[in-house]
């Protein structure tokens, strides 16, 4: 019996690498938990379609929007663990670890697969802010405690979390005026009636050119490349302001490690295909191609920040 039982574990393991290297013999699904149209849905279009041509199976998108994007992360985090179904992830993914209750760990039910693109912050003012660096917007902010706003696109968001993190960079009291997306905040500040905010680039971009906007500096480690004139953080004498926008795969935790490495592999190639790169880039996003362990380092430390910056700000959604 024992020699029957040895026998079938080494059978077992002998058999994974090839059902491994099987993978994929049927769809593969992508849940985003957005609505269709937001950028999280563009960019899992434009990688599925071109991953489904290298794994010669379809790619199926499936929109599950809903609670800032948890009902749809939980469907990704309960399904079956076979490289089938993979989340499409986001930055509010680790922020909603500590601003909601869920019913599943971002950190703990998710391997990681593969990072797709960075994308920077900017932080912009309304026009007339009498600031033209970061420093001088903080001399002004320290100078009249309370006196100065800031806008998000809702409460709990990387643009809110964002504005709190530069909150703490020198204890600033900054008071916070969430809205219902960007773009109602944007109209607000070019009439003046809000003074600065963290937003993605892309769409400040053209209030930008037409100088409705003013922008101080971007959140990445380097200059955008959509706006190469802008400083960084680190550049203006923050080099510990970090906050990027980012959109990742993620598989179900027990997903078979051969599985994980080549949906890693394989996004990564279509990640560098020129007119995919282009598309990204034109979207104002770092293409990235990093392995699944890089990507899974990154998640914990998103995790590890936002914990103590929600936790200072005493933000809870439910």
């Amino acid at each position: 019996m024992k020699k029957i039982l040895i026998g079938l574990a080494l059978g077992a393991a002998a058999a994974a690498p090839s059902w491994a290297q099987d993978y994929p013999s049927q769809a593969i699904k992508f849940i985003v938990p957005f609505p269709a149209g937001q950028a999280s849905d563009t960019i899992s279009r434009l990688v599925g379609e071109q991953l489904a041509l290298r794994l010669k199976q379809p790619v199926i998108v499936e929109n599950k929007a809903g609670a800032g994007g948890n009902i749809g992360s939980e469907i990704g985090a309960r399904a079956k663990p076979d490289g089938y179904t993979i989340t499409v992830a986001t930055a509010a993914l680790p922020i909603s670890r500590h601003v909601r209750k869920l019913s599943f760990d971002p950190g703990k039910d998710f391997k990681t697969v593969a990072l797709m693109t960075v994308t920077p912050l900017v932080l912009i003012t309304r026009p007339d802010m009498p600031a033209n660096s970061v420093k001088e917007l903080i001399g002004l902010v320290k100078k009249d405690p309370g006196k100065y706003t800031f806008a998000s696109s809702g409460v709990g968001t990387s643009h809110h979390l964002s504005g709190e993190l530069f909150k703490s960079l020198e204890d600033l009291d900054i008071l916070h005026v969430p809205y219902q997306g960007s773009s109602a905040a944007h109209i607000d500040m070019i009439a003046g009636r809000v003074d600065m905010m963290f937003d993605n680039i892309v769409p400040v971009t053209p209030h930008l050119a037409e100088k409705k906007l003013k922008a101080l500096a971007v959140t990445t480690k380097e200059r955008a490349p959509a706006q190469p004139g802008i400083p960084t953080m680190s550049e203006s004498g923050y080099p510990e302001f970090e906050a990027v926008a980012w959109f990742g795969l993620l598989a179900p935790k027990d997903t078979p490690d051969e599985i994980v490495e080549k949906l890693n592999r394989e996004v990564n190639a279509v990640l560098q295909l020129p007119a995919v790169k282009e598309r990204l880039e034109g979207m104002g996003a770092f293409v990235q191609n990093r392995s699944a362990q890089d990507f899974g380092a990154f998640m914990q430390a998103e995790i590890a920040k936002w914990g103590p910056v929600v936790q200072k700000a005493k933000i809870q959604l439910d």
